[in-house]
C-alpha cells in the first residue's frame, strides 16, 4: 500500500492560493483525515508548527495567547478547537499586523458551527475543509472525480470524455468498507485490523473529541444514536423516529445530530428547491462523512445501494469544498415520489445525478432525471446515471449512463 504522507491531496493547490490572499487560513475536517500531515508539509522550516494536542501548548493558549501567537515567522496551529477563545487573540494579532499567510489553523470540528466559538475571523480568514481521502486521492491522483470536466464540457462530448479515462472497474463495496481515512484505507489490508482501528477511532471521539464540543451525560446513549443514524444512510432526517429507536427526546436527538455534523462525522444533505409548481420535500437526508466508520458502527458487512450514494456524495463534497468558485449540492424529491439523488448547482446551471447499485441500467432508471429536466428546462444539464456495470451509453438523448468508477 502507498504511504499516505507522500500522496498528494486535493486541497493542496488551493491551500497555497488562499494563504497568499488572506492573513489566516482555517483548515477543518474530521480527526485523522490528514490535516496535520498536510499542513506540516507546507513550507517546512519556514513556518513554526504548534499543536494544541501538546498540553504545554494548550496551557500557553489559555494563559498567554499573545506570546504563543507572537513572532515574525508564519505560524501553524493544529487542533485549535481545543482552545476556541484563542481565535480572539488571532483576530487582535491580525488587526495589529495584517500579513498574508500569517496564521494557518486546523481544527477537527467545524468552528463556524461550534457554540463555544464566538469569533469567526470574518474578513480575516478563509475556510477550507479536508474530507477523508477520495478514491482518486487514494490512487495517487490528488483529486476528486470528473465533476469539473463534466460541468465544463458540452453534453455531446461527455461520452468521449468518460471513455477516454484510463480507468478499470473496481468493487465499490471494498472501497466503502475501507473508507477514506488514510490509515484504514491505505495501510490496513485486513478487515479485522480495520475494525480495530475504527473501534479506537469511535472510542477516542466519544471519550475525548466530543468533550471539546459539549458535555454528554450518557456516552452509551450517544453511541446508540450514532449507530441508529448509520442505519438510516440516504433517508430523510426524522428526529421523532430516531428518538423512539434510542429512547431519547427529540430535542436531545436534534442537539446530538448537530454535534455529529460539527465533527464532520454526519452530513445532512439539503433539498434543492426553487419556486416551482410541484410540491417538494424539503427535509434534509442523512449521510456520513466517512463510510468506513458508518459501516463499522452499523455492523454492516455487505454495503447496499444507499452506501454507493454516500460514496458519490463524499466525492462531491471533497470536490465542492476544494473549489474557489462555490457550488451547491442537494437532492430533489417531490411529494409524489419523484427523486434525483444529487443536484449540482454551479454558475446558475444544474447537473442532476442519479446513482443505481445495479450493473445493467434500464430505460426506466432515467425517468426521474428526465422529470427533473422537464421542470427546470434550459437551466438543467443532461442527466448523469451512475451504475455498477461497465455500460457507457446514452440511455435517452438527455441521460448518459456511466460506470461510477469512470466518474469518481
Amino acid at each position: 500500500m502507498a504511504d499516505h504522507k507522500t500522496l498528494p491531496r486535493l486541497v493542496a493547490s488551493v491551500l497555497g492560493e488562499r494563504l497568499r490572499a488572506m492573513p489566516a487560513l482555517v483548515v477543518t475536517g474530521p480527526r485523522q483525515a490528514g490535516k496535520s500531515t498536510l499542513v506540516q508539509q507546507l513550507a517546512p522550516g519556514k513556518r513554526r508548527y504548534r499543536t494544541l494536542d501538546d498540553l504545554d501548548v494548550l496551557d500557553a493558549a489559555h494563559r498567554d495567547p499573545e506570546a504563543l501567537l507572537g513572532g515574525s515567522e508564519p505560524l501553524t496551529l493544529d487542533e485549535v478547537q481545543r482552545a476556541p477563545d484563542l481565535l480572539h487573540a488571532v483576530k487582535r494579532a491580525i488587526d495589529q499586523r495584517r500579513v498574508a499567510g500569517r496564521y494557518l489553523l486546523t481544527g477537527s470540528a467545524n468552528l463556524l458551527m461550534m457554540r463555544k466559538v464566538s469569533e469567526s475571523l470574518a474578513g480575516r480568514a478563509s475556510y477550507l475543509t479536508l474530507w477523508p481521502m477520495t478514491r482518486r486521492e487514494q490512487r495517487g491522483e490528488g483529486r476528486a472525480g470528473l465533476w469539473e470536466e463534466l460541468l465544463g464540457t458540452p453534453e455531446a462530448k461527455w461520452l468521449d470524455l468518460l471513455a477516454s479515462q484510463p480507468d478499470t472497474a473496481e468493487d465499490w463495496r471494498a472501497l466503502a468498507l475501507r473508507g477514506g481515512f488514510p490509515t484504514p484505507a491505505l495501510e490496513l489490508t485486513r478487515s479485522a485490523d480495520r475494525a480495530i482501528w475504527f473501534d479506537g477511532y469511535v472510542r477516542t471521539y466519544l471519550e475525548r473529541d466530543l468533550q471539546d464540543l459539549s458535555t454528554i451525560g450518557s456516552l452509551p446513549d450517544f453511541r446508540r444514536l450514532m449507530r441508529a443514524a448509520c442505519l438510516r444512510i440516504g433517508q430523510l432526517t426524522n428526529h421523532a423516529e430516531l428518538g423512539r429507536d434510542v429512547a431519547l427526546p427529540q430535542a436531545t436527538v436534534h442537539r446530538w445530530l448537530n454535534l455529529l455534523e460539527t465533527s464532520y462525522l454526519l452530513v445532512r444533505l439539503p433539498a434543492y428547491a426553487v419556486n416551482r409548481t410541484k410540491r417538494l420535500i424539503k427535509t434534509p437526508k442523512l449521510y456520513w462523512g466517512d463510510l468506513g466508520v458508518a459501516l463499522h458502527l452499523a455492523g454492516i458487512a455487505q454495503p447496499e445501494g444507499a452506501h454507493l450514494e454516500n460514496l458519490v456524495l463524499h466525492d462531491l463534497l471533497a470536490w465542492r469544498d476544494a473549489r474557489l468558485a462555490r457550488a451547491e449540492i442537494g437532492y430533489w424529491r417531490t411529494a409524489s415520489g419523484e427523486e434525483v439523488d444529487f443536484v449540482i448547482e454551479s454558475d446558475d446551471r444544474l447537473l442532476p445525478v442519479e446513482v443505481k447499485a445495479a450493473a445493467r441500467p434500464r430505460l426506466g432508471d432515467a425517468a426521474h432525471l428526465r422529470s427533473f429536466r422537464a421542470q427546470y428546462g434550459k437551466k438543467a444539464r443532461a442527466g448523469l446515471l451512475l451504475h455498477t456495470g461497465g455500460t457507457l451509453e446514452w440511455l435517452t438523448p438527455d441521460v448518459l449512463a456511466a460506470p461510477w468508477w469512470r466518474v469518481i
